[in-house]
């Protein structure tokens, strides 16, 4: 049996004012051209559909196309929802999609069913499981001990009575310890949504959503398929690709990706201004491209983004290097308090207000606070 793994879509999404609906539009077409060449089973959606809980009209339009043109071709179609998504929203319709072959998992509920595809060797059981908090999860199951993510998600996996001796696979959207983040990830507080991966141990397959970049973790067959689209500049040497199962018999599972060529790529340059606008310079570049400029004049060239943007028409970010800017905050120093998460910055606060550190009373109180707090806002 053979299944397609694709994740964070985000249709919709706006980056630094850019839409990335057109990318999007083109983007998907090439998924539906390599469902074309490898023929598989399923489609599997691991989360994020929509970069927003309440997405724009033409994001829903351009999802309802996908989905037509997956169940024409008679492939199956697997779609858990996000944490930028409303599960609620994408379970719409649900039951009525499942007679096209469009499985959408509800809102969690406290009961995760099974749908079953069957091959030559047998049941493959597939697990729809969408983000939860740990919230989600107390709230059906209060005998349980439910303090953290992990403990959610070990409370819903037990709970769905997975048969180890038969092939199982589960798509969810978690962040599972270990994996490596981006830019355009949303980091939760106080890094408290860690996933320990042992809690998967009964599954053959487990495709993650949430993570932008394509990886293992642990082992082969835990694995973020990452976006089909770059969304920050922390991406450009991210290989944006569709992840590719196929599962025969127990224990035996092949996977491989296929590369999808974006529309627009990304790409950052760094010179003066007389040098980035100089046509030998920019002669070899897809000026195409979404573009990240640095430039290294020691005074601010007046008016430099729209004069630039007559040159690199998707030019995105622009900013300098130079002395005036060195000397403030050094770029490492930011982006080490943008990697930080709200504890941390808290207790950095406390310290500097209070010459001491908390006490471990005090810790306690500040995250659980913070898990309070982050549980309201979602």
């Amino acid at each position: 049996m053979k299944f397609i793994h694709i994740s964070d879509l985000h249709l919709g999404k706006r980056v630094n004012e850019f839409s990335m609906l057109e990318d999007q539009r083109d983007i998907l077409k090439k998924i539906l051209t390599v469902v074309d060449e490898e023929k598989p089973e399923a489609v599997f959606i691991a989360g994020d559909v929509y970069d927003k809980s309440i997405p724009p009209i033409e994001a829903i339009q351009l999802l309802d196309d996908f989905l037509c043109q997956l169940s024409r071709k008679k492939v199956q179609t697997f779609i858990i929802s996000g944490n930028h998504d409303s599960a609620e929203r994408i379970a719409f319709g649900g039951r009525l999609m499942r007679e096209s072959g469009v499985y959408v998992a509800p809102a969690y509920s406290g009961n995760t069913d099974s749908i079953v595809l069957t091959d030559e060797w047998g049941p493959v059981n597939i697990y729809l499981l969408p983000f939860v908090k740990p919230v989600n999860v107390k709230h059906f199951f209060e005998e349980e001990q439910v303090e953290n993510y992990t403990d959610a998600l070990r409370v819903a996996v037990e709970q769905m009575k997975v048969n180890p001796d038969e092939r199982n696979v589960i798509v969810t959207h978690q962040f599972v310890t270990g994996a490596k983040r981006s830019e355009s990830e949303e980091i939760s507080v106080g890094g408290t949504d860690n996933v320990d991966v042992n809690v998967f141990e009964n599954f053959d397959y487990v495709a993650l959503g949430h993570i932008h970049g394509p990886q293992k973790i642990s082992r082969e067959t835990v694995r973020y398929c990452g976006t089909p689209l770059k969304y920050s500049f922390s991406e450009i040497h991210h290989k944006k690709s569709v992840t590719i199962v196929e599962m025969k018999q127990k224990g035996n599972v092949v996977i491989r990706t296929k590369e999808l060529n974006p529309l627009h790529d990304w790409y950052e340059i760094k010179g003066s201004y007389m040098e980035v606008a100089e046509k030998s310079y920019y002669d070899s570049l897809d000026r195409n491209c979404y573009m990240h400029i640095t430039l290294t004049d020691e005074e601010d060239i007046p008016d430099a983004v729209r004069k630039l943007q007559v040159i690199y028409p998707n030019l995105m970010k622009l900013d300098y290097d130079n002395q005036r800017t060195r000397g403030r905050k050094s770029f490492a120093d930011v982006q080490e308090v943008e990697e930080k998460t709200p504890f941390d910055i808290f207790e950095d606060l406390y310290e500097k207000q209070n010459n001491q550190e908390m006490n471990e009373e005090q810790k306690q109180l500040i995250h659980s606070l913070i898990e309070k707090i982050w549980e309201d806002k979602n």
